[in-house]
């Protein structure tokens, strides 16, 4: 592996990164404080595992459908401003999730945060590659998933606090206090960003939207992204119904659980970050994607197990899971022309939502559960079926790579 050139951040994307970074945080808490608060949200509105398959899978599905909606458009307006306005409907959504006290409730209101947070989440990768070099963005896609490690180590465990001591609508109140605060940090720090708007052709938005679909390198980048995000989606909703019923950790127990592991992610994504910059990305892809395998295949696996095995695998499985991210994404940030940069991210983003929505439901037909209190049945299947898509990726992470090193020469500027 050749190491490649490094280049320094200036103090403005530092504060770009760390913005992003709390960005994806609450991002991420949102959509996973679902799964820790599962047993609590089933238990409390007396709803099947059935139905909290499709609570987790609307918000997916909303997210692709408002990414797709709004693909065309994408690389049409100031990226700051679109951030802004997208983000603000995000709090709403999170806002309305808090004060949902009934099956129906909870549902259209994920469906809303969902419709937000697509775009807002593809929004937060197009700055990425609008601002950041090629040769820094695995560095700076490993600071931003911190936000992942931030939300197991803090978000996570003080959501379940909260969601104890008071009630689970407590946990997307406090969410949306945070959401308030960066919301504000954008509007004051942000400078604007419209450099593609430079590039900008006169296709109209259903036009520009066509022709970003049908590229064939582009094609290859969308299923890469799709097959990234199915396998995680499809363990992450029943895990803690898994661990709670399967392995025998206590409600009280999960937050070690969590914090461990993202105490972990913490140091792992930062040191992906900087490797997937110096090396070949999609041999670190490759090797945390093999890795990855045989610890689901573990996972899905475990009986009753002591609690602090039970934190010390937990804390290197989720690293191998977490360690493909980086590699990918800084790869996938490369595939676009800057003139269709927003479009794909958008489209990209709309397909793991998507990919991610079919995992949960796939998930909830696999897996079975007698009663409320009983063991999680056909979880090892499961486990079968998300090594399969990880597989998958690594096939098609591999296609995206040659097509990038086909390219005749590669551009380290923002423009790539």
């Amino acid at each position: 592996m050749n190491p490649q050139v490094k280049t320094e951040f200036t103090s403005y994307q530092k504060m770009i990164m760390l913005i992003l970074a709390l960005l994806q945080f609450v991002i991420v808490l949102d959509f996973m404080i679902i799964a820790p608060i599962g047993d609590l949200l089933i238990k409390t509105l007396d709803i099947s595992t059935k139905q909290f398959g499709f609570v987790v899978s609307s918000y997916a599905f909303s997210a692709a459908i408002s990414g797709v909606a709004i693909a065309g458009f994408a690389d049409k307006f100031d990226r700051k401003k679109m951030l802004l306005v997208f983000f603000l409907g995000f709090i709403l959504g999170t806002l309305l999730c808090g004060l949902a006290t009934s099956y129906i409730e909870i549902l259209s209101a994920r469906i809303i945060t969902g419709i937000f947070a697509g775009v807002t989440s593809s929004t937060l990768l197009t700055i990425v590659a609008d601002i950041f070099a090629a040769n820094m963005r695995g560095r700076v896609m490993g600071i931003v998933q911190m936000g992942f490690g931030f939300s197991q180590v803090i978000g996570i465990p003080l959501g379940l606090f909260i969601a104890t001591r008071f009630d689970w609508h407590s946990t997307f109140l406090f969410i949306v206090a945070l959401t308030i605060l960066i919301w504000i940090g954008i509007a004051l720090i942000f400078k604007p960003i419209a450099e593609h708007l430079k590039h900008q052709s006169e296709k109209n938005a259903f036009t520009h939207l066509w022709h970003t679909l049908k590229n064939k390198d582009y094609q290859i980048g969308f299923m890469a992204t799709t097959f990234l995000t199915i396998g995680g989606f499809m363990l992450m909703p029943f895990s803690t119904i898994f661990l709670v019923n399967n392995v025998h950790i206590a409600n009280e127990n999960l937050p070690i659980i969590f914090l461990t592991t993202g105490l972990s992610s913490l140091v792992v994504m930062p040191i992906v970050g900087k490797l997937s910059d110096k090396y070949d990305r999609f041999r670190i892809f490759m090797f945390a994607g093999i890795a990855a395998s045989f610890m689901t295949i573990i996972y899905t696996h475990l009986t009753v197990t002591p609690l602090w095995i039970m934190v010390i695998f937990n804390m290197v499985f989720f690293a191998t899971i977490m360690s493909r991210m980086s590699p990918a994404m800084a790869l996938n940030s490369m595939v676009p022309k800057p003139e269709d940069r927003g479009a794909y991210m958008s489209i990209s983003s709309s397909l793991q939502q998507t990919a991610g929505g079919l995992g949960s439901i796939v998930a909830g037909l696999i897996v079975y559960q007698a009663s409320e209190t009983s063991a999680l049945q056909h979880f090892d299947i499961l486990g079968y079926v998300t090594v399969a898509a990880f597989i998958m990726c690594i096939y098609l992470v591999r296609q995206v790579d040659l097509s990038l090193k086909a390219r005749p020469s590669p551009v380290l500027g923002g423009a790539q």
